[in-house]
């Protein structure tokens, strides 16, 4: 307990799935959490939820565009004048559409949330970080940054892993660090059965014969806890690292 005592902690996505663990497990180690995520009513019901671990809040914004973005870290500042750590957990799964089946405008959709809101929350934190000269990003990365999933997924989480060791060299001199977690199979209500039976499922079994889906899934508290150990002092000397939450799946 206490591994972030006193910490100002933004998580994006904080409403659900793994960025709710996240945003419960940073608040019983003294943390004080701002989830930061489009729908307002489940803004209200996780922090209604969670208040009874510690001091959270919530702020309504669309992670898509630059402007939410923004919206989300001068909440923040605002509020408490620093950010210490940022988790850009906000992401939407691509259903498994493989190139010629993606269109342009679904390819854009999914990299908007998935690829931009974590450059455009870590370019605006940043700015904060650099003031303050420490701070910790933790990026959501995936399996699917190795092509294991739709065209527009695969692709933006290969980025997130490259903003990840791009921003870690730039700041490695420095106490900012950023890395990122990579989960395997995880079950979250983006993968549910309900959204899981609009993937392409041909697509989505070809994948599958690219990783050993036979071994077992993680929770959103294995992420959670590796996003804890980045987000920590504990992990001061460590940035620009990928970590691959997944039992192994992908490690042949």
């Amino acid at each position: 307990m206490g591994r972030l005592d006193g910490k100002i902690c933004i998580v994006t996505g904080g409403n659900s799935g793994i960025g709710k663990k996240t945003a419960e497990i940073f608040l019983k180690e003294g943390g004080k959490v701002v989830i930061a995520a489009r729908r307002e009513d489940e803004n209200k019901k996780t922090v209604d939820e969670l208040s009874q671990y510690g001091e959270i809040s919530a702020v309504e914004a669309d992670l898509s565009t630059s402007e939410g973005c923004h919206k989300a870290v001068d909440f923040t500042v605002d509020k408490y004048g620093r950010i210490d750590v940022l988790i850009n957990n906000a992401g939407i799964a691509d259903k498994h559409k493989p190139i010629n089946k993606c269109d342009e405008e679904w390819y854009d959709y999914v990299c908007k949330i998935d690829q931009y809101s974590v450059y455009w929350m870590s370019k605006y934190t940043l700015v904060h970080m650099e003031k303050q000269k420490k701070g910790s990003i933790v990026n959501i990365s995936s399996i699917g940054s190795q092509g294991v999933a739709g065209i527009s997924y695969s692709a933006a989480k290969a980025a997130v892993n490259a903003m990840t060791k791009n921003m870690a060299i730039y700041y490695s001199a420095t106490d900012i660090r950023i890395n990122a977690v990579g989960p395997g199979p995880t079950p979250t209500p983006l993968n549910a059965p309900e959204a899981a039976a609009t993937f392409d499922a041909d697509f989505a079994a070809l994948c599958g014969k690219h990783i050993d889906i036979s071994l077992p899934e993680s929770d959103v508290s294995d992420q959670a806890y590796a996003c804890l150990f980045f987000a920590s002092d504990e992990a001061k000397s460590v940035t620009g690292q990928i970590l691959y939450v997944d039992h192994g799946t992908t490690m042949y």
